[in-house]
């Protein structure tokens, strides 16, 4: 290889090392986002333009710039009460409720949020809610980089063309001033030769394949990330229940069917025999409900499928978090009276527990049991009690 061409070759390494950086840096914030956004922000927002509890966040960093968007997520209150204009119009939009502030997210971890909305919005759409068939395992998370890993490796494509377009045109600059002019050889014959020396390169074969390792290593620690992860989760029932008919429209309570859910350590699956509480008058000739009637003519339960689904390892109580904390249904499974299909909207893993722990108030009024612990704490603290100021984080509660 002459000097001009070894010049060329480490001129591509040089590219291909930026690339890889700028790539790997991408990834990483956007992998990081989606870990936070799941962890904290997924229980009240989605990262498309849907209203969950609060509003949907695509486009966020196009609607804000990021230093309001830092302010806010470390303090919506102080945001609110200094007049900002956007601020107060978002508060009083959604009822005057205000945003849970996450003072412990920095300001690169915000980025890396916004980072991820970004990216999941450039992919395609997911399939609709419902495409996991009854039985089936539940699908692992998505790789976080999505279309964006596409249109980076597309650009080194494009790349590496173009490099070896200007390795032909200094080869033949080359011959001219060395007096080899090749005027007859065509332009694609002259890439298509230069393209050859290159895969004959043992440094470019060295440097295709380290780069090939970093993207499969990168993909093997996405999905060892997802495993157990069954965020997105909506298998198809045996019965075609809609919530947003039953809970939405007809504004059913949860109790009513989940009959555990205030008082028992799970909410309980509905029996056949409540659904026919209504449905031995209401639309018996529907194909559905006729699956009612023949599961108690055989009597056989319904084989619901389970939705959301936490590992042996770790206990949870249903009333304890509806009745004694006074969470809505909506804190940890999203807008289940707007869902045709549930769907499992948090990723429901132990990070996820922890920050809802950290950053939620205890509900202490009107709860003698709590009298002396939120006396106690006032005298030394000024900032509300919190799940994790009474235990929230000790091991022994979810785990012995």
């Amino acid at each position: 290889m002459n000097r001009k061409n070894f010049t060329l070759v480490k001129f591509l390494f040089s590219f291909l090392f930026l690339f890889a950086s700028v790539y790997a840096t991408l990834a990483q914030d956007a992998a990081e986002g989606e870990t936070l956004f799941k962890n904290n922000c997924a229980a009240c927002h989605s990262s498309t333009d849907e209203v969950l509890v609060g509003p949907g966040l695509k486009g966020i960093g196009e609607r804000r710039p990021i230093e309001w968007i830092v302010k806010w997520v470390h303090n919506p209150q102080a945001v609110i009460a200094s007049g900002d204009k956007y601020a107060n119009e978002l508060y009083n939009k959604f009822n005057k409720v205000a945003m849970t502030p996450y003072p412990n997210i920095s300001e690169g971890q915000i980025k890396s949020i916004v980072a991820y909305i970004d990216a999941s919005n450039a992919a395609p759409a997911a399939p609709a809610a419902g495409a996991v068939p009854a039985g089936a395992a539940a699908p692992a998370a998505a790789s976080s980089g999505g279309m964006m890993e596409i249109l980076l490796v597309g650009l080194l494509v494009i790349m590496v063309f173009v490099l070896i377009a200007l390795l032909s045109i200094v080869s033949t600059l080359s011959k001219l001033s060395g007096g080899e002019a090749d005027s007859e050889a065509p332009l694609m014959k002259r890439i298509a030769e230069n393209a050859k020396k290159l895969a004959a390169n043992s440094a470019v074969k060295t440097g295709i394949i380290i780069f090939a390792l970093l993207l499969g290593g990168k993909a093997t620690i996405d999905a060892a990330y997802g495993v157990g992860i069954h965020q997105g989760y909506a298998p198809e029932q045996p019965i075609k229940f809609s919530h947003k008919l039953h809970a939405g429209q007809y504004q059913i309570n949860c109790n009513y069917c989940h009959t555990g859910v205030y008082e028992g350590k799970g909410a309980n699956v509905p029996s056949a025999n409540i659904c026919m509480n209504c449905h031995n008058a209401i639309k018996r000739e529907s194909p559905e409900i006729q699956k009612i009637y023949q599961a108690l003519e055989n009597d056989e339960p319904i084989q619901w499928v389970r939705v959301h689904n936490l590992p042996d390892l770790a206990y949870f109580n249903h009333s304890q978090h509806t009745n004694v904390g006074n969470l809505e249904c909506k804190n940890c499974h999203g807008d289940i009276e707007k869902m045709e299909v549930v769907e499992q909207r948090s990723s429901l893993t132990m990070g996820w527990c922890i920050d809802c722990h950290r950053n939620t108030d205890v509900s202490a009024k009107g709860n003698a049991y709590y009298d002396r612990l939120v006396e106690v704490h006032n005298k030394d603290s000024k900032t509300p009690l919190k799940v994790q100021n009474i235990g929230g984080l000790e091991c022994s509660k979810c785990h012995y």
